[in-house]
């Protein structure tokens, strides 16, 4: 039973895979022949192992930046990290985790079927996170097993349910139709981005219609434009980190400018690799999900990982990265000055929900809104783990926490109902949100629709 379940875990967990196999499901389900079945879930497999790549070379690429920053500017504090508190968690809590997930996804299909919110969940990683902290917040309250994994799951698939859809909105204004949804535990920051600059912003003057000099025209190519943007900010930081300590400790001797242009090249390569992947994926996952909807979920929609939405807008991409920092950096010195926690800011949060942020902004409010959009949601991203951190701190795991919004948004919901009311509370709450979504489709309009319309 423990190796069935360890496999269950391992596909659920894999996303290559499991979108892999929902390609070839749908493809099953439209009845394609067995060469286009095969084709689909290869291409869909291989398309997310690319994306998968690039998201490695580019967290490469960051992490000696990150180190520079710190040593740099000698700051010492809390860097949110998502797998740093699960690989923690999981060592207590991994069984409950893995169940919670399993039911979770089970919870979230049962939720797409009877409700008009008709998000299927399947980025595989995130729902693992969520799982693990939903399983430590929900262990201290006394729920027996059953119980615990029940609600936990309930919680889960609500939770992937609920996020895509509020971001759901915007999301239709990127792609300009509802064939896919946005997966990721950033969408709560999303959609506030995409707020933001549908009331700050001008979506007319976007951030992809930038207008350079003609002998400036080649910064309209995005790899060419994040390269030398990202060169000039690995450079500035590497100057004030000093060549002694870039030398010993990160590049193995060589010269610390050369180092950073070859970081802020590979960051480059790694963006390049991310979008010929997400391509690669949508050219199949879309079409085959299609015999998934009409034979299981009807009008259901595939809810994908955030680089999804990168090749829509890919000056964005960049700008929303780098503004989203800019507010850690704001958040980090206000921090400081008031005595609070320090939440260094995190690059790869910074610069994969930050940039998501920038391409929300920019589709409801162009430039100026993927800049304003994507500032605010650094500061919130820098704010909310402190927020978070007395729920998981109460648990052990004081000094590290999870960085998303939708992490702290869940987190703070469900930990502060354990803490003032215990498993009853939290059971009480996790139905009142069920019964919320039920009511929103038998009472509101007959159609599918998102929470915000």
């Amino acid at each position: 039973m423990d190796n069935v379940l360890d496999i269950l875990i391992d596909i659920a967990s894999t996303p290559a895979l499991l979108v892999a196999l929902i390609a070839v499901l749908g493809n099953v389900l439209q009845k394609k022949d067995l060469a286009s079945t095969v084709k689909g879930g290869i291409k869909t497999f291989v398309g997310f192992l690319v994306v998968t790549a690039g998201a490695g070379v580019i967290e490469g690429s960051l992490a000696p930046f990150g180190e520079m920053f710190q040593v740099a500017f000698n700051m010492q504090g809390v860097v949110p990290n998502n797998e740093a508190i699960v690989a923690l968690a999981l060592t207590k809590y991994g069984t409950y985790t893995a169940l919670i997930m399993l039911t979770g996804m089970v919870f979230n299909i049962l939720i797409a079927r009877i409700t008009r919110y008709k998000y299927i969940y399947l980025t595989g990683h995130a729902t693992l996170y969520m799982a693990c902290m939903i399983a430590v917040i929900l262990s201290v309250t006394g729920m027996d097993t059953i119980a615990l994994v029940v609600f936990g799951g309930l919680a889960l698939g609500l939770a992937n349910t609920i996020f895509p859809a509020i971001a759901q909105p915007f999301t239709r204004q990127i792609t300009k139709n509802d064939s896919v949804a946005l997966g990721h535990t950033g969408n709560f920051g999303y959609a506030l981005s995409g707020l933001i600059g549908k009331y700050v912003g001008n979506k007319d003057k976007s951030t992809e219609d930038i207008n350079f000099p003609k002998g400036l025209s080649f910064l309209r190519d995005s790899t060419v434009s994040i390269t030398l943007t990202m060169s000039v900010v690995y450079v500035i930081v590497a100057l004030f980190a000093g060549n002694e300590y870039i030398s010993e400790n990160l590049s193995g001797g060589m010269n610390y400018i050369i180092y950073s242009l070859q970081q802020a090249g590979s960051f480059a390569a790694g963006v390049f690799v991310i979008l010929a992947g997400v391509r690669l994926i949508l050219a199949e996952i879309v079409p085959a999900f299609k015999g998934i909807s009409e034979k299981l979920v009807p009008n259901s929609i595939p809810a994908l990982d955030c680089p999804i939405v990168f090749p829509y807008a890919p000056n964005a991409v960049l700008i929303g990265f780098l503004t989203s920092f800019v507010g850690g950096i704001v958040s980090l010195a206000i921090m400081v000055m008031t005595g609070t926690t320090v939440i260094i800011p995190g690059v790869v949060p910074h610069f994969f929900c930050g940039a998501t942020a920038g391409v929300y902004g920019n589709a409801t409010g162009g430039v100026r809104g993927a800049v304003i959009g994507s500032f605010i949601h650094g500061i919130i991203i820098s704010f909310m783990p402190i927020l978070l951190m007395p729920v998981m701190g109460d648990l052990g795991f004081q000094g590290s926490t999870f960085s998303d919004t939708d992490y702290g948004v869940t987190g703070i919901f469900l930990g502060n109902l354990a803490n003032s009311g215990g498993q009853l509370l939290v059971i009480g709450g996790i139905i009142a949100v069920l019964a919320v979504l039920l009511g929103l489709t038998f009472f509101g309009k007959k159609k599918t629709a998102t929470i915000s319309e």
